[in-house]
Parts: structure tokens; C-alpha cells; sequence
């Protein structure tokens, strides 16, 4: 059985592809790929590898197509995501791209369990990513678009005649001179509205519009809105590295919890109607499960460090 192939000859072999197909190639370009192809049976394998996907191009996103790249930097993002793809295709020379969350995996700022990350953006706006959280920015002359695949961002739009659109898996969210946080689901979409307002579009129904002001939240699937109701206290408060609840229930704290610590965390059917409130630092989810028996009658119980489950005490 053939040996696995390494990462730097994928790399390798993702490198060449783009920049065989950035521009059109020089003799010297040609000449110097054949070499590096015929130099080890490796390389001609991770090339092989290439040219299965190839042929399954057309099924993925414009976004990843590799015919116009400017610069540096675009160079290299399309190296990265021609590698996460061939990685992606693995040796069955299969992509599964109706299961594999490839927009996340490839997307241009991603933050991994735990991890937040703060941006200023071109424009002057400011971009916050919540904990396994992935997006795409895709700003030009006429539009200022940021499409989320997975998580949660804060968003406070600097003032530009461009419009500026949040993109999620159900719709759209357009900003009105606002500050907001949107929040992907697997069916649906969460929004709430810090400050000034937003529209929104279902994507099976773009003429359908919903505006939600300061103080207000809703979320849609891609057909149709929920009620509109009022934001809960502590929305956005991630963004300072905080979990701000009052009066929730124990299961809920607990499943909100697990989104900010690895491995397993779950909580015993019999205390997850307890209630409590409070603010906790979401940095340290060990400090927080530690504390959780001073204020209810439970206790933490660690299989293994990335595994524990809530219990009654």
C-alpha cells in the first residue's frame, strides 16, 4: 500500500496548480512543473490528485475558482484553499461537497473552539468572530459583503455609501448604519440589533423584508421570520470575552457553555430546569464549572479533562 502523501508535497502540488492557472503559464513555468512532477513518484501522485479534482471544478463555489488571482496575498489564499481541498479529496479522489462543510473549512478568517477574534475592516467597520466561527469578506466598488458559513460575529459598520450585507446559509441581513450580532444555526438564522436597525431577507423569498430596531431580535429560516421580540440582556457580551444570563436554565447555560470549551460538556436531565444568573469570564470554562456547586445543588463530574457532565449533587 502507497504511503500517505506528505503535506508539503500537497502543498507543493497545490502551488503549481495555482500558478499554472493564475495567468497563462511561460515555457520556463512548463518546464520547471515537469521537473518537479518527474523528480519523485510522490509528486506525480499529489498531481494525480489534482487532476480528480479537477473534474469535479464546476460543482464547487465561484469563489474557489482560480482563473483571475492580483497579488501576494491572493496568490496564497487560493494555494490554502486548493490544499484544504486536496486534503478535502483525501486518497478516494471523492469530494463529498453536499456533506462537507468546505465553505467553513476554506474561509478566509475562521476562529477555532474557544478562540474570538477582533478585525477592523477596509471600510473602517469592526468585525467580531465568536468561538468556531468562519466567514468569508468579499468587499468591492459597489458592496460591501461578508458571507458567515458557521458561528456567530458582531458587526459595527463604519459610515460608506455602499451597502453593507451579512450573508448566512437561510438569508440576508442588510445594516442600516448599525451595530448588530448575527448567529448561525443549522436551520436557522439569529439576529439581534444592537443599535439602529437591519433588514431581512429569507433566501427563498428575497422580496420578503422584516426591519428589526435597536433593542429587538428575530431569526429566520430560508422561507420565512419569527416574531419579533425584545434582545436578550447580554447579547454581544462574547465580544469582551463574557457570558452575561439572568434567570436561564441550567440546560441552556450549559449547551451555551460547551460552544466555548473542547470536547464533551452536558448537563443531567434531572437539574437542567435549575435556574441562574450571573456573568462568567468564558476563557476559563474550568473556573466556571468549579463555581457552578456554590450557587446550585450540583456538582462536575470529569471522565477525562475534555469530557464532563453536570450532575445533581
Amino acid at each position: 500500500m502507497a504511503a500517505p502523501l506528505d503535506l508539503l508535497t500537497l502543498e507543493a502540488a497545490a502551488t503549481w496548480y495555482v500558478r499554472l492557472n493564475s495567468m497563462p503559464p511561460t515555457e520556463a513555468d512548463q518546464q520547471a512543473w515537469r521537473q518537479w512532477l518527474a523528480a519523485n513518484p510522490q509528486h506525480a501522485r499529489a498531481w494525480a490528485r489534482v487532476e480528480k479534482l479537477q473534474s469535479q471544478w464546476a460543482r464547487l463555489p465561484a469563489d474557489v475558482s482560480l482563473s483571475t488571482l492580483a497579488g501576494v496575498k491572493a496568490r496564497r489564499r487560493a494555494v490554502l484553499k486548493t490544499l484544504g481541498l486536496l486534503l478535502a479529496v483525501g486518497g478516494s479522489g471523492w469530494l463529498a461537497t453536499e456533506h462537507l462543510p468546505y465553505q467553513a473549512m476554506l474561509a478566509d478568517q475562521r476562529t477555532a473552539t474557544g478562540q474570538r477574534r477582533h478585525m477592523r475592516l477596509d471600510d473602517g467597520s469592526q468585525l467580531d468572530l465568536n468561538t468556531d466561527s468562519a466567514v468569508d469578506i468579499a468587499f468591492s466598488a459597489d458592496l460591501r459583503l461578508i458571507r458567515l458559513h458557521r458561528g456567530e460575529i458582531l458587526v459595527d459598520t463604519a459610515s460608506d455609501s455602499r451597502p453593507f450585507i451579512v450573508e448566512a446559509p437561510q438569508g440576508s441581513v442588510r445594516a442600516l448604519g448599525t451595530r448588530f450580532v448575527v448567529r448561525c444555526g443549522p436551520t436557522f438564522t439569529d439576529v439581534c440589533v444592537l443599535d439602529k436597525a437591519v433588514e431581512l431577507r429569507p433566501l427563498n423569498h428575497p422580496s420578503r423584508v422584516q426591519c428589526l430596531n435597536a433593542g429587538q431580535q428575530a431569526h429566520f429560516d430560508r422561507d420565512q421570520f419569527s416574531a419579533v421580540t425584545p434582545s436578550p440582556a447580554g447579547v454581544g457580551a462574547w465580544s469582551q470575552g463574557m457570558l452575561t444570563v439572568i434567570e436561564w436554565r441550567l440546560g441552556d447555560f450549559i449547551a451555551e457553555l460547551s460552544r466555548y470549551r473542547r470536547g464533551v460538556l452536558r448537563c443531567a436531565p434531572s437539574v437542567a430546569s435549575l435556574r441562574l444568573s450571573g456573568a462568567f469570564r468564558i476563557d476559563d470554562t474550568d473556573t466556571i464549572l468549579e463555581n457552578l456547586s456554590q450557587s446550585l445543588p450540583v456538582s462536575v463530574r470529569f471522565v477525562t479533562r475534555y469530557w464532563a457532565s453536570v450532575e445533581a449533587a
